[in-house]
């Protein structure tokens, strides 16, 4: 099969007609996210709990052998236009599996340099692509795939193949940063409009140049934009400076600082710079709960209690996986800043 938009699988989920098997990849995880959801969206409500299934490559008893006897699994109301969808994340850990060695070539017959051949598991996986189940859908959701895999060029054959390289045209294409700020821009103003507000030019291109080609960033600093200018008619270059910067190093107490002074544009702006330098979503929850239990209590007591069922919320969150960890310690820390 051949590739696709999301926009044209969007057009396949609206007409009822997906196809049996597609492949999402790419860094782009909001849109990977949002394309998996609408794919899982083919499952009437009332039947989720038979034919949807959210599998983990690589969590214990996922397997590609599992993966198939999931998608084989014939739907709950098959005789009434029941179908089955099976989603399965981070499947670069059969798609691209760790090799020995590093890098290695793919001999004929899945043979490597440094290995073995394909294992079974991947054989039976790719069995399946060559027949999939025409009652399922089965959605593989990858970072990242091994191209020279036999199982790949499988998937090329038969799969709809949808690509998020988010800013960039793939994952090699070369980058005309021009041609990158403008789309990113577009982006921008997308988002803004969708919120119901309006921004700047100058705003709307410096998040873009801020953002460079690195989609993630550009997400994460429009969440943080949104979120610190909610109900704000029009976000102007003032706002942008205030929650976007270009700044890099930071101080691991500066979020609960800021707090403290009732800041919440460097809190977000903090909170940003400590995620983006590799800060773990826990680790930072933790901080915040110091800062409720241990300096909260002798600035206003009557915030307490508010503060401690915000946390609550959050950790329950992220321990269920109830959202972007990002968006969820961005709303904890909204919370917190308000007298």
């Amino acid at each position: 099969m051949a590739s696709a938009t999301p926009q044209t699988v969007r057009r396949q989920i609206a007409q009822g007609k997906p196809d049996p098997l597609y492949l999402i990849v790419g860094d782009d995880d909001t849109e990977v996210s949002r394309l998996a959801a609408d794919l899982s969206g083919l499952v009437e409500d009332e039947l989720r709990a038979f034919n949807l299934e959210r599998l983990y490559a690589g969590e214990k008893g996922v397997t590609a052998a599992s993966i198939v006897q999931a998608a084989q699994t014939l739907p709950m109301g098959a005789m009434m236009g029941g179908r089955r969808v099976v989603v399965v994340l981070r499947a670069e850990r059969i798609l691209k599996p760790k090799r020995r060695g590093g890098k290695a070539q793919e001999k004929e017959g899945g043979e490597t340099d440094d290995g073995p051949p394909e294992n079974s598991d991947a054989e039976m996986l790719d069995a399946y692509v060559r027949k999939p189940e025409p009652l399922t859908t089965l959605v593989l959701v990858a970072a990242d795939v091994d191209r020279s895999r036999k199982l790949y060029k499988s998937l090329q054959k038969e799969a709809t193949i949808v690509e998020c390289w988010g800013l960039r045209g793939g994952k090699d294409a070369k980058v005309d940063l021009r041609q990158v700020a403008r789309q990113a821009e577009v982006l921008v103003k997308q988002a803004v409009t969708e919120a119901g507000q309006q921004i700047d030019p100058a705003a709307a291109r410096l998040v873009a140049e801020r953002a460079g080609a690195d989609i993630g960033t550009l997400r994460g600093d429009m969440s943080r934009l949104l979120l610190y200018a909610a109900g704000k008619a029009k976000i102007d270059l003032e706002d942008v400076t205030q929650v976007v910067s270009t700044e890099t190093a930071h101080d691991d107490w500066a979020v609960n600082n800021a707090i403290g002074r009732g800041d919440t544009a460097e809190a977000l702006r903090q909170l940003g710079l400590a995620m983006e330098a590799g800060g773990v979503s826990y680790q930072i929850l933790g901080q915040l709960a110091y800062f409720v239990r241990e300096k909260l209590p002798g600035t206003d007591m009557r915030r307490v209690p508010a503060a401690i069922e915000a946390l609550f919320r959050t950790d329950l969150d992220l321990k269920s996986s109830g959202g972007d960890p990002r968006v969820l310690l961005e709303r904890l820390v909204v919370e917190l800043c308000r007298r």
